[in-house]
């Protein structure tokens, strides 16, 4: 995070957990608020990385598991990158700027170095550079009722549709729902702009944010979590990350024939715990403890107290059984409400 605008956000209550933002002073409140109101989020957990060169669009094509050739400007898509065994090593929201050549991925900042890294050895003799845009952007979120209006009045015309993006002078806004919109913006000029949106929305901690996504049942791959899952187990299938008539891709035939063969037997669950789970929890049944039916891919507290998550579970785990994730000093902490994702 950039030191200038770690210290605006402190100026006007922020209080941080290393590099996150906590709160703006009751994450209760705040959360309460994200539910109903108009909240506004600092995004410190997400990093951006551009691709840009005259080979970006192929060179991604033959990277990804999304259909970059059909990626317009304008619009936005999920996307992952997988070992060859078909894991993810990273989720994305893969953009494109006005300059045609130009891809841009939001994704996990914990992970940004080191898809940065390797990636770039994949590029070879592609006319391709692969380029940290963190250093000189910020991220906020924007969801609630007022969302629109609140971009609006900043002098931002949001984008119409569910992941279609807009730029304006300094940055872009995507909107990934009818209610929610992340803001990518040059860092010099988040200050003002933060004090434009925060008219119509109020402060909140970027634990809020992560809860919202939770709510949406968008899972995203962290450091804790890379190599731990096939994207059709977090569901990227089932919201455009992935395509199947495309090419080749590392893990395109694992990828591929998890589909044909219909082996996916584990699934995205939404979970409840009464005290906090973090993502990379394994998950155990009562009927056998020692081996575990799942992780915990996403976690943040809850509205109504608690945390909640997204997690990968084996199918079957659930009859006749308490899931529990277990912590790493070997106590464990029970999983309710559990909810299967897009049912």
């Amino acid at each position: 995070m950039n030191p200038d605008w770690k210290d605006f956000l402190r100026a006007n209550g922020a209080r941080f957990n290393e590099e996150i933002v906590g709160d703006f002073g009751n994450l209760s409140t705040e959360l309460m608020a994200a539910r109903d109101a108009t909240i506004i989020s600092p995004l410190s957990h997400l990093g951006l990385i551009e691709c840009v060169g005259e080979d970006a669009r192929s060179f991604l094509q033959n990277q990804l598991t999304s259909d970059v050739n059909h990626l317009e400007i304008g619009s936005a898509q999920h996307s992952s990158w997988c070992s060859p065994k078909g894991r993810m090593l990273a989720s994305f929201i893969l953009f494109r700027s006005e300059a045609s050549s130009s891809y841009l991925a939001m994704l996990s900042a914990d992970l940004e170095e080191f898809i940065q890294k390797r990636l770039q050895i994949y590029v070879l003799r592609s006319k391709v550079k692969i380029e940290n845009r963190s250093i000189d952007h910020e991220f906020f979120g924007l969801s609630g009722p007022q969302a629109d209006s609140a971009l609006k009045n900043a002098g931002i015309t949001p984008p119409s549709a569910p992941m279609q993006s807009a730029t304006f002078d300094n940055g872009t806004v995507i909107r990934l729902d009818n209610a929610r919109h992340v803001v990518i913006v040059a860092s010099g000029a988040a200050p003002s702009l933060w004090q434009k949106l925060t008219d119509h929305a109020t402060p909140a901690g970027t634990p809020v944010w992560q809860w919202l996504d939770i709510a949406a049942g968008i899972p995203r791959i962290e450091d804790a979590t890379k190599e731990a899952f096939v994207p059709q187990m977090a569901n990227l299938d089932k919201i455009g990350g992935v395509s199947f008539q495309k090419g080749c891709y590392p893990g395109q035939e694992v990828v591929a024939r998890t589909r044909y063969l219909g082996k996916v037997k584990r699934h995205l669950y939404r979970v409840h715990a009464d005290t906090a789970i973090a993502a990379g929890m394994p998950i155990s049944s009562a009927t056998d403890p020692t081996q575990p039916c799942g992780q915990i891919a996403n976690a943040a507290p809850s509205p109504a107290g608690g945390h909640e998550g997204l997690a990968v579970i084996l199918e079957g785990s659930l009859e006749n059984s308490v899931l529990r994730a277990n912590l790493p000093d070997g106590n464990s902490i029970a999983l309710t409400n559990i909810s299967i994702v897009g049912e």
